[in-house]
């Protein structure tokens, strides 16, 4: 018996890691109803683990309950990303001063590569490849840092984020901005400068924000413009 619990709680977990990643690569789109049924199929599970890996997630702020109607993928709102943000800048601020305090030689050689990569994907403008570095570079930076508590609460807010993923690289010019930015901060853990390491990682996360919050003002203008376009086009004589 004590073995069938174990090998039940290790599936809702990687049901739960699947849909993670599904919400992250957008096959689960924000505002999405989840189709139980269908996931059930489509995960090869039954609906027991699928219940509790969606319980997981809307404990984490990816999904959320609605009564009567099932699971929705959760959007951030803007007050939302106004919110979390600083609070990110903040706690990546510090893995970032934590990880200039402890960093070796050896560290820094396994980080190269890595800022080499960023900077080719951000030559090429290859969003997707880009973000994808660019998460194992924050996540390198976290694990340097070594303090548990601070990885807790960073891993909780990225989750989070994750709904937003890498939006902010669509903004015109923001992919080299970003790079720019990485490789000041990489230069800030050569030196073992903690304080120019945390200053830098709190304005590469703000700076993140302000992208965002300059594709909606993108968007909502052009709705605003679709939407006169088809006012005019439907009584020009007004």
């Amino acid at each position: 018996m004590a073995g069938t619990r174990i090998v039940q709680q290790v599936l809702y977990l990687e049901v739960a890691d699947r849909l993670r990643a599904m919400i992250q690569s957008r096959e689960l789109k924000a505002g999405a109803w989840v189709d139980e049924a269908q996931l059930t199929r489509q995960l090869g599970v039954s609906r027991t683990p699928l219940r509790e890996a969606l319980k997981v997630l809307v404990a984490e702020g990816l999904l959320r309950l609605e009564p009567r109607r099932g699971c929705f993928v959760n959007e951030l709102s803007a007050r939302d990303l106004n919110d979390i943000f600083p609070l990110m800048a903040m706690l990546e601020g510090r893995c970032a001063y934590e990880a200039a305090s402890k960093v070796t030689h050896e560290d820094l050689t396994r980080l190269e590569p890595l800022h080499e990569q960023l900077e080719h994907h951000a030559r090429a403008g290859d969003i997707d490849q880009y973000y994808a570095v660019n998460a194992q570079i924050h996540e390198a930076i976290q694990e340097l840092a070594d303090n548990r508590w601070l990885s807790d609460m960073v891993e909780s807010l990225r989750k989070v984020l994750s709904l937003s993923r890498h939006k902010s690289l669509a903004y015109p010019g923001r992919i080299r901005e970003s790079c720019a930015e990485h490789m000041a901060i990489f230069a800030a853990l050569k030196a073992r400068d903690p304080d120019g390491a945390e200053a830098l990682t709190r304005k590469h996360l703000m700076r993140q924000l302000d992208a965002l919050r300059d594709l909606a003002a993108q968007d909502h203008q052009a709705s605003d413009a679709a939407l006169a376009a088809h006012s005019f086009l439907h009584h020009p004589g007004d």
